[in-house]
């Protein structure tokens, strides 16, 4: 289990040649709420944005990713998709139960890096309370309904 946080920054690197490709920048995630690729920023100057298939990473490090060839980075295909961080994102959105309880504001996510599923979220009510009680974690077995103003979960 791996968390976006951990992931945005990391190194990708060609796993046949050890060239450095570039490095994680935020998750595509379907709106069926799985975690379909990550997304790649190339280049020094005019950065590019690749889309990397979840099923095509060879291994997540702790130090980096490791993909089988620079063949599996495909260009981004907006659509309906969510992101963490970029367009369509997911950070920041109100998190809520199917009972119309409020949670917080979605801050990170918890995912499966085998399969991409996403098995919990973690929210935040705001830094002072964030400082006094902590941030906390939303397990889920079930995909989300990801709306325009909310996330609706089933929780455990």
């Amino acid at each position: 289990m791996r968390t976006f946080s951990l992931l945005k920054g990391l190194t990708v690197f060609n796993a046949s040649t050890g060239d450095k490709l570039g490095s994680i920048c935020d998750l595509f995630i379907s709106q069926e709420g799985l975690v379909k690729g990550l997304l790649l920023k190339k280049g020094a100057l005019l950065k590019k944005t690749f889309l990397i298939d979840i099923n095509d990473v060879s291994s997540f490090g702790w130090d980096g990713v490791m993909i089988p060839s620079p063949a599996v980075m495909k260009p981004i295909q907006k659509g309906g998709e969510y992101t963490c961080e970029s367009h369509n994102r997911l950070t920041g959105k109100m998190l809520m139960t199917k009972e119309g309880e409020k949670l917080g504001l979605l801050e990170d996510v918890y995912f499966s890096e085998e399969v991409g599923t996403i098995v919990g979220y973690e929210c935040t009510d705001g830094f002072f309370s964030d400082m006094l009680e902590g941030k906390h974690v939303i397990k889920t077995e079930e995909p989300p309904a990801i709306g325009k103003d909310a996330i609706i979960v089933n929780v455990k």
